[in-house]
């Protein structure tokens, strides 16, 4: 199913055939004690997908996804895509810029996938692109850069 070889990546998920769960597994963290269970699946060569289900506390007073939910998962997204499709050459990294643009609300009753691509990979760095998507819903577009950063 995967490329990398990623330590976050665990096994499938019983609950959603060809998706595997992506984080830490005590579920303390920001990743999952926020956006709560995270999926991850590689669609192609060039594409990862990672995907969350809304829930209310991720919701704006006018019911829709929280634009901070949606970069929340962008930000998380990047790494968890990257480190799919790139293995074991990105252990672990930060993020140093993300730029977003917000193209339609999100629908708190479905899953909300964000799609990623390596664009570049250099030393220290990892450039990525990206889509938020419901479906066949775009919800906002992406793009951003990671440093990396080699385990101790």
């Amino acid at each position: 199913m995967t490329e990398g070889k990623s330590p976050a990546l665990r096994e499938e998920h019983p609950d959603h055939p060809g998706w595997c769960e992506w984080g830490a597994a005590e579920g303390t963290r920001y990743n999952e004690a926020v956006l709560g269970l995270m999926l991850a699946r590689l669609d192609d060569r060039e594409h990862a997908r990672i995907r969350v289900f809304p829930r209310e506390m991720l919701t704006n007073p006018h019911g829709v996804i929280h634009g901070g939910a949606i970069l929340g998962l962008i930000d998380v997204a990047m790494f968890a895509g990257s480190s799919i499709l790139l293995g074991e050459r990105l252990e672990s990294g930060v993020t140093v810029d993300l730029s977003n643009q917000f193209l339609a609300p999100g629908d708190p009753t479905r899953p909300l996938d964000a799609v990623v691509e390596v664009v570049r990979e250099t030393g220290r760095m990892v450039f990525v692109r990206g889509q938020v998507v419901q479906e066949d819903d775009l919800i906002g577009s992406f793009s951003g850069i990671l440093r990396k950063i080699p385990r101790k």
